[in-house]
């Protein structure tokens, strides 16, 4: 972190301030400022679209009106956020969620609606989509952590654990979706027997850098942008997850003073994925700040 004598939530709440969309400048002050939760999902509100799903650039790297599960997932997560992830609100995610799965009952990357709107490159579209662990598994554990419970849960938990059991090669994001189905699904003892083999899977590919200070010896995952590396930090956002126990104590800390030593000279954290688009870069960045002072609070360390 730059030697600014400046709190480093003091920077970054000017960053915020100076570049984020309403809703991150919203999410920011609710959760760092005592803000009330209400502006939180009025901006919100904004994304959503009559059939249920969200839209409209919600999640920056897919832009248009057309309603995608990220942008749903993405929606869920706020609500999660503010403790609103109940209700009528949520009925109306889960009708669509069951609208738009796959024969498996799951949820694809994207739907084949975004053709003809900007998407990034690295998500591919196709006709006939497969679904994807990627896509279901982080919806479906945020729904279980909250106790939703709705008919489409049934098989989408049964394919995210065919597809967790499924694993032997993966790629970070992909483990990551793993691990947030993990961390919410209700049968622990079967989560827990997972995500120790996940763990073992996870440094035994090197999907973690365990040193910063040798990134450059870990690979980067086939098709993501050079240098998109994975620290343990970004497994283990909280110390309650599963993923807390892959890493030793000395590893976790390495990986948050890595975190916490990011933060730019503006007070923002960097995007470090393949940057497509000016817009889609600059309304990423609010998103990884927010993603980093949450984890750096989580685990206690000093904000200001």
């Amino acid at each position: 972190m730059a030697g600014t004598g400046v709190d480093p939530l003091v920077r970054a709440e000017h960053f915020i301030w100076l570049t984020a969309r309403v809703l991150e400048q919203r999410r920011f002050a609710h959760r760092f400022l005592d803000g009330d939760p209400d502006p939180v999902e009025t901006a919100l509100t904004a994304y959503r679209n009559e059939d249920g799903g969200y839209a409209h650039a919600l999640e920056p790297d897919l832009r248009g009106p057309v309603s995608q599960p990220l942008h749903t997932a993405h929606a869920l997560s706020v609500l999660d956020s503010i403790g609103r992830c109940e209700g009528l609100r949520v009925e109306r995610i889960c009708r669509y969620l069951s609208d738009v799965s796959t024969k498996e009952g799951a949820l694809p990357a994207l739907l084949p609606l975004q053709r003809g709107y900007p998407a990034a490159p690295f998500v591919p579209l196709v006709d006939d989509p497969p679904a994807e662990l990627l896509a279901t598994g982080p919806i479906v554990g945020l729904l279980h952590r909250n106790e939703v419970w709705h008919a489409w849960l049934f098989r989408a938990t049964d394919f995210c654990w065919s597809a967790v059991d499924a694993l032997e090669q993966s790629h970070p994001y992909e483990i990551e979706a793993a691990i947030a189905f993990l961390d919410g699904v209700p049968d622990r003892t079967r989560a827990e027997r997972a995500a120790d083999r996940l763990g073992r899977l996870v440094r035994g590919q090197r999907l973690a850098v365990l040193d910063p200070a040798r990134r450059a010896e870990y690979p980067v995952a086939p098709g993501y942008a050079p240098g998109e590396h994975h620290f343990p930090h970004d497994y283990a956002r909280t110390p309650g997850s599963l993923a807390r126990r892959w890493f030793t104590d000395g590893e976790l800390e390495r990986s948050l003073d890595h975190l916490a030593a990011e933060q730019q000279e503006d007070g923002g954290w960097p995007v470090n994925w393949r940057q497509w688009a000016p817009g889609t870069a600059l309304e990423g960045r609010p998103l990884v700040t927010l993603r980093a002072l949450e984890t750096l609070r989580s685990y206690g360390r000093p904000l200001g």
